[in-house]
């Protein structure tokens, strides 16, 4: 199984903390704490993948890093 790099972070806009995965495009969540967001994140990703199985597509290899703190 791969391994996909989450970023989680704060959005002013939504007041929620976001989730994306940049290797799964589109596939992103939201929750009130990081762990939270975190969650359902995991959940969102099982479902991407999930879907992109069953449309016969490759399951992307996972390229993302992490970033480096400033």
């Amino acid at each position: 199984m791969q391994t996909y790099l989450i970023e989680t972070f704060w959005s002013e806009e939504d007041d929620a903390y976001l989730c994306i995965a940049p290797d799964l495009p589109g596939c992103s969540a939201a929750g009130d704490t990081p762990l939270e967001a975190i969650q359902e994140m995991q959940d969102a990703m099982a479902s991407w993948l999930q879907a992109c199985s069953n449309m016969g597509r490759e399951l992307p290899f996972p390229l993302a890093k992490p970033r480096k703190a400033a």
